[in-house]
């Protein structure tokens, strides 16, 4: 693909979000959201291999279909109060509908089961994309949607905080992983969206860092599978000594960047009057860091002289930037003492 051509596409998955972010009316959110699809449909089969076909006409099928039923609700909607606007939601059915067309677009659980397997399809970079970019106007309608389904939204948060800790048990491969932390996270996420949309959008912001750099760290490294990471300190030493920090911040363990998000949820949900809620959902983090633990274990655990199941790699010098790489890092890891400031700045 030649870099106009790339830019064009980059152009219009900038462009789909900026209209969602934008619009106050149905059909326009709907316009982005297409513009938003289409755009990164080529970016995901550039690859032109079997897998990368595969997920990108798998996504196309689930977005799609998410598509015609948030257009088919927004109608529905317009039929039964006469107007269009995203703020003025007056009917059950339609916001149902709309509440469930949007967790398929961002992959909550029960909609989930095609994020695992596209993610595992594409190639690293456009994995980091669908993680992140692609997230951001559905969320940002899903926040519009939510003062109306207060009761849906709790039970799609503790599904995907559940499913997304359970299916990453006992993968090996390290996009599926990825593809389950951010079910869980995007259940966190749900879950607290009717008491502090605020607390919603630190959580997001929270996952984008660490993510990012869990994505870039695998990509400079070229792994793909828990075998293929064990090996890695033979190229990259001290990645490989921050990695484990990094995927432990993504489990929410203390004095990480990750403890935030995790604290400030079991805090709001408890002054709700929900410590039933609260204890559950502290209870599902524990099985999404199981599988952190994991992948710090193949890491820092198995280096020489212990016996590998893989053979040692090369160490070749890497052409990829390391200073997103460095600042997503220190993102991940150092943001804690930051809690009072930013908790004061969104007013939580």
């Amino acid at each position: 693909m030649t870099p106009y051509v790339l830019s064009i596409f980059l152009f219009g998955l900038g462009l789909g979000t900026t209209i969602t972010f934008a619009s106050t009316h149905w059909l326009t959110a709907w316009m982005g959201l297409e513009i938003n699809t289409l755009s990164i449909l080529p970016l995901m089969a550039r690859q032109h291999h079997p897998r990368a076909v595969e997920a990108t006409a798998k996504y196309f099928l689930a977005q799609a279909t998410a598509a015609t039923a948030l257009l088919f609700a927004s109608t529905t909607n317009a039929w039964f109060s006469g107007v269009w606007e995203i703020n003025q939601l007056s009917h059950p059915i339609p916001i149902t509908m709309m509440t469930i067309a949007i967790a398929l677009k961002v992959g909550l659980t029960p909609l989930h089961t095609w994020l695992p397997e596209v993610l595992q399809g594409v190639d690293l970079t456009t994995g980091l994309v669908l993680s992140t970019w692609q997230k951001l106007a559905p969320i940002v309608l899903l926040m519009q949607v939510q003062p109306h389904n207060g009761t849906t939204f709790i039970l799609l948060g503790i599904a995907s905080t559940l499913v997304g800790g359970w299916g990453g048990l006992n993968q090996t491969q390290l996009r599926k992983i990825l593809a389950y932390s951010s079910i869980a996270h995007l259940g966190w996420l749900t879950i607290v969206l009717q008491f502090s949309p605020a607390l919603s959008f630190l959580t997001l912001m929270t996952y984008f860092i660490m993510t990012f750099s869990t994505f870039l760290t695998f990509k400079l490294n070229n792994a793909t599978s828990l075998n293929a990471l064990a090996t890695s300190w033979s190229k990259a030493p001290v990645l490989t000594a921050l990695t484990p920090l990094v995927l432990l911040s993504l489990g929410g363990l203390p004095p990480l960047t990750g403890f935030m998000p995790k604290w400030l949820i079991i805090q709001e949900l408890t002054k709700q009057e929900l410590p039933l809620l609260a204890a559950l959902t502290a209870m599902t983090a524990l099985l999404s860091l199981y599988f952190y633990l994991r992948l710090s274990y193949a890491m820092a655990l198995t280096i020489s002289p212990n016996n590998l199941a893989g053979t040692t790699p090369w160490r070749l010098p890497s052409l990829q930037s390391t200073l997103p790489l460095a600042l997503s890092t220190m993102g991940a890891l150092l943001l804690l003492p930051l809690t009072p400031t930013i908790s004061s700045l969104l007013s939580l």
